[in-house]
């Protein structure tokens, strides 16, 4: 494999283990507003990060490649009130789909197919990690700003469970 492909994938294991801190930071915020709801979101949220880190761990380690895990920066965002962290979710899964696309532009260039195979899963992912992030803020706006409202949303979100990602790689 390419040696700017494969440090590429390595940087990646870390990025997405920063998503899972991101977002294990967004639900501590809003357990500290009692909105469990939301809490949970980013809770499932982040385990989804932390699958994907691995996800890339392992094909790294099925192509014959050395991990290396780098330290994991503190997340940097400072929430103020119930919508900062679902704009910062929506910025940071554009930032995230930046460098799978980063990724492929580079495998593709090295014709490295396999890779970019194994990176179309992470591309669909992208484009629904967004939509949710947007429609998250859209929902907010429309019904958010009204407890009642709030408090619907909050519910719906309680009921997310964690499944796990079914993407096969070996």
């Amino acid at each position: 494999m390419n040696e700017t492909i494969a440090k590429l994938l390595n940087e990646q294991i870390n990025k997405e283990f920063y998503s899972a801190y991101l977002y294990l930071d967004m639900s501590n915020y809003y357990d500290e507003l009692d909105l469990d709801g939301y809490a949970n979101y980013y809770m499932v949220q982040a385990q989804e990060e932390r699958d994907h880190a691995l996800l890339f761990m392992k094909y790294m380690q099925s192509n014959g490649l050395k991990v290396t895990l780098d330290a994991i920066d503190k997340p940097d965002k400072v929430f103020t009130d119930v919508l900062d962290p679902l704009v910062a979710a929506a910025e940071h899964e554009r930032y995230v789909t930046a460098l799978i696309n980063n990724i492929y532009h580079e495998c593709y260039a090295a014709k490295d197919y396999r890779t970019m195979k194994f990176l179309d899963w992470f591309v669909d992912e992208q484009m629904e990690e967004e939509d949710n992030a947007d429609s998250m803020i859209s929902r907010y706006k429309l019904f958010g700003t009204d407890a009642k409202g709030l408090y619907m949303l909050d519910q719906e979100y309680k009921a997310r469970v964690y499944a796990p990602p079914s993407l096969v790689i070996g």
